[in-house]
């Protein structure tokens, strides 16, 4: 592969780690199409659909406009008008679209973003809008990650759950086994204590960048919210996980950076050899940047705590309440996720699909014998699907709430206040929030 097709790949994972319903209000029946061109696009009425995308271009041009050929192809009245709009824009780009009225008929968004138009009722209910039948093929943990309120703003696309990579070469020089890696937070500090010790390096890089504080609650048994929305978090076990983070940070058994960084730069520090193992850095990347690293690399199953959760990052496809078409518009949007066009897809980046058959396909099931890091990442992962949920639902102003849990952890680690103060603060933030 060329590099700038690795380095398009590379931000498409990213763009998949970082790591957000109404009622269809319309003239339109309720959509129950098949996926197969068996619902509008058996009709004489020519129909225009405007499709977005998110960042997918040039790297997957040839993917997305052969999909798009089939389907017109089987559906000979409508056309398919595919716009990919970089993913800085995308969010912005769509709610300025839907408040003039002119949103797209389907849109390639992530749970954040369409839980951002739900909130202003303007998605399309998959739950009335999708049959039963249709609906069973998805992951059960992706399809509920689409909902807010009870109701399913989108249908689940492609997907990924994070895995844990361990630099081989520095395990062995600490004395440690790569092939027996740490499975939980608590062996992660005894395995970063043990790599310092021996090898004056960084065991552990765990990023608390964006959303990623949140999922460290949920992963180590804290929950997020009530019922209500209002904060859950501020109890014994929410204390133990901010004074975790925080004797890691002051004993530098961390880089600052896992604080003050963004998500790239865990892996910025593991291809650059000066971090033995972490969750969510980019193999791609790694394999073009560093190819010694890359070779050493041996990946594990995601680290976890009390919950044994596992995450999964999903990218989700969305129908605007105000398409004129969404009887066709939902078809489509079942016919890009089909089991066929998914591991189609897969082949050409290291995503996964959320349709259950085509998780059956050989390509996630099984590695050659000669397999390298990157296949026993697709497998790792994979295996890892079936169990993994959306950490972080979407929720009503999703970006304050993060940012109300990133100062929590900061405060503590950095001295600014006890992690008791620190919580009590966030907790106090976070419901004024929830009430406004």
């Amino acid at each position: 592969m060329k590099r700038k097709n690795l380095l398009f790949v590379a931000f498409l994972v990213m763009i998949m780690m970082v790591v957000a319903a109404c009622n269809d209000s319309s003239d339109t029946t309720e959509a129950e199409g098949d996926g197969n061109g068996n619902g509008e696009g058996g009709g004489d009425e020519e129909i225009t659909l405007e499709f977005w995308t998110m960042q997918l271009q040039p790297t997957f041009t040839d993917y997305i406009e052969g999909m798009i050929s089939d389907f017109e192809e089987e559906n000979p009245n409508i056309t398919i008008n595919w716009l990919d709009v970089p993913a800085a824009d995308l969010e912005q780009k769509i709610l300025a679209d839907v408040s003039a009225d002119n949103a797209p008929d389907v849109v390639n968004l992530n749970p954040s973003f369409g839980g951002s138009l739900a909130e202003l009722d303007a998605t399309v209910n998959m739950d009335e809008a999708v049959s039963e039948e249709e609906r069973s093929r998805y992951l059960d943990g992706a399809w509920e990650a689409n909902q807010l309120d009870g109701e399913t703003f989108g249908v689940p696309w492609y997907l990924d759950t994070a895995v844990t990579l361990n630099n081989s070469a520095i395990y062995e020089e600490a004395g440690l086994d790569p092939e027996d890696p740490p499975e939980t937070y608590e062996e992660a500090k005894e395995y970063a204590e043990i790599i310092q010790e021996e090898t004056d390096q960084y065991g552990y890089f765990p990023s608390l960048d964006l959303s990623l504080p949140l999922q460290h609650m949920e992963l180590m048994g804290v929950p997020l919210m009530n019922e209500d929305g209002t904060a859950a978090f501020n109890t014994d076990d929410g204390v133990e996980v901010l004074e975790y983070f925080t004797e890691l940070y002051e004993n530098d058994l961390i880089p600052a950076e896992s604080l003050t960084g963004d998500q790239r730069e865990g892996t910025n520090f593991y291809q650059s050899g000066e971090v033995a193992f972490g969750v969510n850095f980019f193999i791609a990347e790694i394999q073009e940047n560093a190819p010694e690293i890359y070779e050493n690399t041996v990946p594990s199953a995601a680290i976890t705590g009390d919950s044994g959760k596992k995450n999964m990052t999903v990218q989700n496809l969305v129908v605007p309440e105000q398409t004129e078409h969404q009887e066709a518009a939902v078809d489509f949007a079942l016919f890009i996720t089909s089991a066929e066009n998914q591991v189609e897809f897969a082949k050409l980046t290291p995503i996964l699909p959320s349709s259950t058959e085509a998780l059956e396909d050989p390509y996630f099931t099984d590695v050659p014998d000669d397999a390298e890091p990157i296949d026993l990442v697709r497998k790792t992962s994979a295996e890892q699907l079936p169990d993994a949920e959306l950490l972080v639902p979407p929720m009503d102003n999703f970006n304050d709430l993060q940012t109300v849990m990133h100062d929590a952890f900061s405060r503590a680690m950095m001295g600014e206040a006890t992690p008791e103060e620190s919580l009590a603060q966030a907790e106090e933030e976070w419901n004024e929030i929830v009430a406004e």
